[in-house]
């Protein structure tokens, strides 16, 4: 077993978002560690340079459903069991997520987004904290003003089988980069089967809503934990920026320079559509701050 593993979708248009976060995974993290990456079919040629010994590229369909068929120059699919309404790609794609970490022989998994970069060396160890594994969890984040987080918790509970959530404010798990246990996965999806009486992937891929992230925290804090005390939580493991409006240099270089010192990542989102130069610079003056971060150890 491996103590860490990472995992990416990813597609034609992240193509040198990708190129950055792949070079930052080979540069911080164990030299075992492996990069999953999962394509549209018709990008496999795209990504296929990158396989080899730390990273194995496998296309999306290969891990949906075997009813699931992609529409020719559509993002959704059909399945023949529930062919009407399409599964979305987003949904597709947060599906592949759970289906390849289940499949993983690995203590911890990183599942992390194309515009994510590492910025520190990590291990499996970081996620643990007084023996006990930690997980993405940002308490009373999730208000009335968060209509699809609000959403996506109803539609977790529903799909493990638990009763409506209480009062808001709600805890909020959705981060550019979460760490999951294979083996807590793997529990995840057959209670879900379980619960439904319905195959989990059918259940998911059913949903017109749903966030995998808060699928995972609301099952491992209401269901494996129900009745002790909940994982200790890591709120800053991804330095992120949400904003929809490009950056220019300027504000690349002020983003990075307020770099959290416990986080391991970083995002730019790729909806903000900044330049990949400008992204790429955020990226090296992250690099200084923690450089010199170790000059001073």
């Amino acid at each position: 077993m491996n103590e860490l593993a990472v995992v990416t979708p990813t597609f034609h248009s992240d193509a040198e978002l990708f190129a950055d976060l792949h070079r930052s995974v080979l540069d911080n993290t164990p030299p075992d560690t492996v990069h999953h990456v999962f394509v549209p079919p018709r990008d496999y040629d795209l990504f296929r340079g990158y396989q080899g010994p730390r990273c194995q590229v496998r296309t999306s369909s290969s891990l949906l459903a075997r009813q699931a068929v992609r529409v020719a120059g559509m993002d959704f699919f059909l399945s023949a069991r529930r062919p009407w309404p399409p599964v979305r790609g987003w949904v597709a794609q947060q599906a592949v997520k759970i289906a390849a970490v289940s499949e993983l022989d690995a203590s911890a998994v990183l599942v992390i987004d194309s515009d994510v970069v590492l910025v520190r060396p990590v291990r499996a160890e970081r996620f643990r904290l007084d023996g006990k594994w930690m997980l993405y969890r940002e308490d009373r984040a999730v208000t009335a003003a968060l209509e699809r987080h609000v959403i996506w918790h109803h539609v977790a509970r529903r799909m493990l089988g638990l009763p409506a959530p209480p009062p808001l404010p709600l805890p909020d798990y959705v981060s550019p980069v979460n760490v999951w246990r294979p083996a807590t996965v793997r529990a995840m999806i057959g209670h879900i089967t379980d619960a439904t009486g319905r195959p989990w992937m059918d259940v998911f891929t059913g949903q017109r809503h749903v966030s995998e992230f808060m699928l995972y925290g609301v099952f491992v804090d209401e269901v494996l934990h129900a009745r002790r005390q909940p994982p200790p939580t890591d709120q800053r493991i991804c330095y992120p920026t949400w904003q929809r409006s490009p950056l220019d240099h300027d504000g690349a270089i002020a983003f990075a320079e307020g770099l959290w010192p416990e986080a391991i990542a970083m995002m730019i989102s790729a909806k903000s559509r900044t330049p990949v130069r400008v992204r790429r610079a955020a990226i090296r003056r992250c690099a200084e701050i923690v450089s010199a971060e170790s000059g001073r150890r």
